[in-house]
């Protein structure tokens, strides 16, 4: 639970925007659903941490995976990945979740961002399906990563955040 609380604190410490704390929705097998309001509007995201994390690397920061619904934007299933480290330039994030492989990110340090709402949607319903999800990534200094996640309470978690931000 601590770990939990540390990335709803860690998530936003720098945003820059007229914000609350984020507020505990629930915990849902091994993903966690928080809310907030921002600039007088909800938002409601999940994040989980990995089951396992791989590389020869000395030093990694916190790693997650989150998926935020700003209805105030009309912005829902946006997914992203924190790598706790600084992607390499031009190298391709993947993730894998049965027999479905996405490979289209973007990166901006250590971020990274489908391009298109319908990738963050094909995501999203593959995560609800899945059991578990394979993220690969390469570090700027060309250290390779494969962080498993647990997909368990992923569709009970987005259902919850759902719920509290009225999508559909």
């Amino acid at each position: 639970m601590y770990k939990y609380l540390f990335l709803a604190v860690f998530l936003f410490a720098n945003e820059a925007y007229a914000m609350e704390a984020p507020r505990l929705i629930g915990e849902y097998g091994d993903w966690v659903a928080y809310t907030y309001k921002e600039n007088g509007k909800n938002v409601c995201y999940m994040a989980s941490t990995p089951r396992r994390d791989e590389g020869k690397y000395t030093r990694r920061g916190d790693i997650y995976a989150v998926v935020t619904h700003r209805p105030g934007e009309n912005s829902f299933d946006v997914f992203n990945l924190v790598a706790g480290y600084t992607y390499k330039q031009g190298s391709k994030v993947t993730v894998k979740i049965g027999t479905q492989t996405f490979d289209k990110f973007f990166t901006d340090e250590d971020k990274a961002w489908t391009y298109t709402e319908k990738d963050d949607k094909a995501l999203v319903a593959a995560m609800k399906r899945g059991q578990r999800m394979i993220v690969d990534g390469v570090s700027s200094r060309g250290t390779k990563t494969k962080d498993t996640y647990s997909l368990s309470g992923f569709t009970r978690a987005y259902k919850a955040i759902s719920a509290k931000c009225g999508k559909k």
